[in-house]
């Protein structure tokens, strides 16, 4: 199965994107990452304003099969929560790239996208 991933994004090796837009990190999990854990029922909603260092645990996402620890991609302070999502968990399983986003962080050192993947380089993460 080919799972979609999209240019112009940074992807973590734990299934996480992030579009960085100047100060602004909008972080979710790829379609892979929805797909293996199936239905999603519930998001732990993260606090504004609550600061995270690159691969720290930013929330949890509960599927039907499983709890799953989402990491931050990039180190940044929560600037705003994707409330939808909080109160409709679903939206990550049908738009994980676009209403199912997680969270923006404001973005403390866009150096850090260096040690993600692009979009291509991701796609062969996953074939492997």
């Amino acid at each position: 199965m080919s799972y979609k991933v999209i240019d112009g994004l940074y992807y973590a090796k734990t299934d996480e994107w992030v579009k960085v837009e100047g100060n602004t990190a909008t972080v979710g999990i790829t379609d892979y990452a929805q797909d293996k854990l199936g239905d999603i029922v519930y998001i732990e909603e993260v606090k504004e304003g609550k600061e995270v260092k690159q691969k720290d645990v930013l929330t949890t996402i509960e599927s039907v099969k499983a709890a799953s620890d989402i990491y931050a991609p990039v180190s940044g302070k929560v600037l705003k929560v994707n409330s939808e999502v909080i109160k409709d968990p679903s939206l990550v399983n049908k738009d994980p790239y676009g209403k199912g986003w997680l969270v923006q962080l404001e973005l403390v050192d866009a150096n850090e996208v260096k040690n993600l993947m692009s979009a291509k380089e991701y796609e062969e993460y996953r074939k492997e």
